[in-house]
């Protein structure tokens, strides 16, 4: 860990929250006619996998994908204009908030069918065995995808063919509204059910960016060598409403006060404090990064509002029966 990637963690991070939040904000304009699942809380795992993969390396997510596209560097005026339908997008305006892609850059697609990208991530990693490169095939899901059938045939098949797919298991502790004590048998832990199926897997703190870093670079580093798959469970926490940009701890499935216990613990402010504590960093660079992002994201929504709506023409463009 040197101060250079993890001055750069902390920009990752405070750039995906504060395009997350500025979609909170404008998202009552009524002009986003899309769900949108936010990830503010959860930013370590993207904006350290982001870093960690190299540009060649496939990305596939689910519903909540925004920061993982905008960690592995997906066009961010595209994923805007994609959220208010428009031409520009980068799914053409047909897919919204949660069907993001941009292959320039790796990332192969997100969707909003629960454990769906999972085979498609272990496909792709198949593919790079047969083509014989050096690419990994980055999975990114939460808690509730590991109770799906597909995601026990995949990882079993990812197993059996030693496949360059990196599982990345972000644990959130909810399925929309249902916590993991009604989900999964008291006493399971992810990490150890992939380790069960085959899997060499490893949990960690998902609010500690530094060290998400080296447990992805590490299983990375290992997949290019022959290792087979790897898996990594991250402890993490959403702060809004599971689909929404509100928040939602008056209707009764988590207390306010677990949710300001997870909040104290959330990734940004911690590497934020820890780099200004030795030094590494000044407020004046972090004030100036935070200027560069704001003039970013509005250049971005001016870009996503300013574009055309796709030509009635192309209704049918793309749909077979």
């Amino acid at each position: 860990m040197t101060p250079d990637i993890a001055k750069e963690l902390l920009f990752r991070m405070k750039r995906i929250r504060h395009i997350e939040e500025e979609i909170s904000v404008r998202y009552a304009e009524q002009a986003m006619r899309c769900p949108v699942h936010l990830c503010t809380g959860q930013e370590a795992v993207s904006a350290a996998a982001g870093l960690a993969l190299k540009t060649t390396d496939f990305a596939v997510s689910g519903h909540r994908a925004h920061g993982h596209y905008m960690g592995k560097g997906g066009d961010v005026p595209a994923m805007l204009a994609e959220m208010y339908g428009k031409k520009t997008g980068c799914a053409g305006g047909r897919g919204g908030s949660m069907h993001l892609i941009d292959e320039s850059v790796g990332f192969m697609g997100s969707t909003a069918i629960v454990g769906n990208t999972i085979p498609v991530g272990v496909g792709l990693g198949l593919s790079f065995k047969l083509s014989g490169t050096d690419q990994v095939s980055c999975i990114f899901f939460g808690d509730g995808a590991v109770e799906t059938g597909v995601f026990y045939e995949s990882m079993n098949f990812a197993a059996v063919k030693k496949l360059p797919v990196l599982f990345v298991c972000e644990n959130n502790l909810y399925s929309v509204y249902s916590p993991l004590h009604v989900r999964q048998p008291e006493g399971r832990k992810i990490f150890e059910l992939a380790k069960a199926i085959g899997v060499e897997s490893a949990h960690g703190d998902g609010n500690d960016v530094e060290l998400v870093y080296t447990m992805l670079a590490d299983a990375i580093a290992r997949i290019r060598t022959g290792a087979g798959p790897q898996f990594l469970e991250f402890d993490t926490y959403r702060w809004r409403e599971h689909c929404g940009p509100n928040f939602d701890n008056d209707i009764g499935y988590r207390t306010e006060q677990e949710y300001l216990e997870n909040r104290a613990l959330e990734p940004i402010k911690k590497q934020q404090d820890k780099l200004l504590q030795a030094k590494l960093i000044t407020t004046a660079e972090i004030a100036a990064h935070e200027e560069s992002v704001r003039v970013e994201t509005d250049a971005a929504f001016r870009f996503a509002i300013e574009s055309p709506f796709p030509d009635k023409a192309d209704v049918y463009r793309n749909i077979y029966a």
